[in-house]
Order: C-alpha cells, then sequence, then structure tokens
C-alpha cells in the first residue's frame, strides 16, 4: 500500500492508527488537558492529510488507487462511528473536515460499487448518530451536512426514514435556535422529497402518525416552522406519487378547518403557503360530505374573503386560480 504514498505520508493504516488512538487518548484524558489538547492537533493533522489524498492538492488530481487504498482502510478500521460520536470533541476546522471527508466518501466509487454507501447500509448506527447530532449545538450542522449527502443514495434514506429515529425530526425542528431549526427541516424535507415512490409507500404506511406529528407543527408558536412546514406540505399534496395520501388529507374536515385557520394567519406568507393547500380541497371534483358541509356553511364569507385575498400580488396564476375557487365555492350549492 506504501507505492500509492510518498515517504513523507502517512500511510492509510498509519491516518486511520494515529486518528484512533488520539481519540481514545481524549476519551481518557478528559477535556482541558495538554494531552487532549495534543491528541486533537493530531487528528486535525491527520484529517487533513485524508482530504488532501481524496480530493488532491489543488495542482493535482487524486490518485484514485489511493483513495481506494484509504477508503478501505477508513471502512475496514470503523473510524467513522468513533469519530462521529467524539465529533464535539474536536476543533471547529477539523469538524468542517470530518464532514467534508464523508461526503467525499459516499460520493466515491469504485466501478459501480460504492463501497462507503455500503459500508453505511451495513452500519446503520452511524445514520442514528447522525440524526442525534441535533440534539447537541456545536456539530448539528457538520451532522446535517453529512445526513443529507447520504440521502441521495436511496438505500441510506430508505434506512433513515424507516428508523424509529425519524420522529425525532418532528422536535428537532421546534428548537429555539433558528440555524439549527432550519438545518434540520432541510434535511427533513431532503427525506420526503428526494426520492418520491420510497417517501409516497412510507406517508402511506405511516399516514396517521406522520400527518398527527404534521399538525403539531403546523400549529406551531414557532413562525420559521409553521412557514417552512405549510410550504412543504402544499408541495408534498401536489406531488403525482402522493396522490393517495393528498385524497386521504383532503378528505378530512379538520385539516381543511385548520387551512381555513392558517387563511387568516398573522403573517403573509404563511396565508399565501395556505391558499395552496386550501385549493386542492376545493378543486377536488369529488368532495367528501364534510367538506362540502363546511363550505357550504362558509360560503359567502369564503367568496368575500378571497375576493379580498392578497390582491396587492401581481401575479397571474394565483389571481386565475383565487377566480376559479371562488366560482367552485359559488357553484357548491346547486351540486348539493
Amino acid at each position: 500500500m506504501n507505492i500509492f504514498f510518498n515517504k513523507k505520508q502517512k500511510t492509510p493504516t498509519e491516518l486511520v492508527k494515529s486518528i484512533k488512538e488520539s481519540l481514545f487518548s481524549m476519551d481518557k484524558s478528559g477535556p482541558n488537558s495538554k494531552t487532549t489538547e495534543k491528541a486533537s492537533e493530531e487528528i486535525s493533522k491527520c484529517l487533513q492529510e485524508i482530504k488532501k489524498v481524496l480530493q488532491g492538492d489543488g495542482e493535482h488530481e487524486p490518485n484514485q488507487e489511493s483513495v481506494g487504498a484509504l477508503t478501505n482502510e477508513i471502512c475496514a478500521g470503523d473510524l467513522i462511528p468513533l469519530i462521529i460520536k467524539d465529533l464535539g470533541k474536536l476543533e471547529f476546522e477539523a469538524k468542517k473536515d470530518v464532514a467534508q471527508i464523508f461526503n467525499i466518501l459516499l460520493r466515491y466509487k469504485n466501478g459501480s460499487r460504492s463501497p462507503f454507501v455500503e459500508f453505511i447500509s451495513k452500519n446503520t448506527d452511524i445514520l442514528d448518530s447522525l440524526v442525534k447530532g441535533y440534539e447537541q449545538q456545536d456539530v448539528a450542522l457538520n451532522c446535517g451536512t453529512m445526513l443529507r449527502e447520504c440521502i441521495k443514495h436511496e438505500s441510506l434514506a430508505k434506512s433513515l426514514i424507516y428508523s424509529p429515529n425519524f420522529w425525532e425530526f418532528f422536535e428537532f425542528v421546534e428548537v429555539s435556535n433558528f440555524d439549527v431549526a432550519s438545518d434540520t427541516f432541510a434535511t427533513f424535507k431532503e427525506l420526503l422529497t428526494k426520492h418520491k415512490a420510497l417517501s409516497a409507500d412510507f406517508l402511506e404506511k405511516n399516514y396517521d402518525q406522520v400527518f398527527e406529528r404534521y399538525t403539531t407543527l403546523l400549529n406551531s408558536q414557532n413562525y420559521v416552522t409553521r412557514r417552512q412546514s405549510i410550504k412543504l406540505l402544499g408541495e408534498l399534496l401536489l406531488d403525482r406519487s402522493n396522490f393517495n395520501i393528498m385524497t386521504k388529507y383532503i378528505s378530512s374536515a379538520a385539516n381543511l378547518k385548520l387551512m381555513m385557520n392558517l387563511l387568516r394567519d398573522k403573517s403573509k406568507s404563511i396565508q399565501y403557503e395556505a391558499f395552496h393547500v386550501f385549493k386542492v380541497f376545493v378543486a377536488n371534483p369529488n368532495k367528501t360530505k364534510p367538506i362540502l358541509e363546511i363550505l357550504t356553511k362558509n360560503k359567502e364569507r369564503l367568496i368575500t374573503f378571497l375576493t379580498q385575498f392578497h390582491n396587492d400580488k401581481e401575479e397571474e396564476q394565483f389571481s386565475d386560480e383565487k377566480n376559479f375557487l371562488i366560482k367552485q365555492i359559488q357553484a357548491i350549492q346547486s351540486d348539493n
């Protein structure tokens, strides 16, 4: 293996061994000791060397044999689970380097194989650790970066969405730190939209549990959570892959009442996103009896409300959709 590396460089085996020994030393010595400080510096140096092998040095492209050898050693040495466990103990730049290395490894292919993807598929506790990373503010964004790269691979996305840890996203998107909440939601959205057939299957199988929790997000006291959730809901319901989910969602009187409340939210952005969900209820040619009853009962008020709704918005499609809904609502009574 040494033939791929010059004499000044550590070999893959040496790099992995050095990081593992340094992590062990940090765990044993505890924080704020000179031993820990020295170990942290050694890890940072090794990570820099690993990055150089994986992505080249600016002047030279990475040597694919070297990349393969290093990838194999990282997997064989179970380095990634260890380093993610102790991610919070690393220096700021080292944390970023770990995420960058992790994502390069995910993209590396040896012929038709993706060795690191296969490795994570067999060691799904890595995904669990990354999700749990959202509990730690100092590593949350690094873990989010790695999770979203994992989600690009359908096999890993499937492990993640069917993991018990998936349900923790509903809590993490509500944390008080804006950056962490936004990053979590970006990962949550990617998981529900990247692989459409996978997502649709999961949502159908877990419809009640998902949308019970999703309703909590739509009623959140956090404005950003409410706005992001209503926007994503509109995207999910209007995606053809989710036709069965959409049909079920728009048959619920409780869901319609929620959208009518969000149409009157103090935020114009939330009102606008709620409109795009509300229109699905009204445009549905096969409305259930409870939906028809609510629309009939509120017919005049809805027509008046929609006539004045966002009249300052200069958007032809929106105006056309609004006029279409008004006509639909006006015609409801004669349909009954």
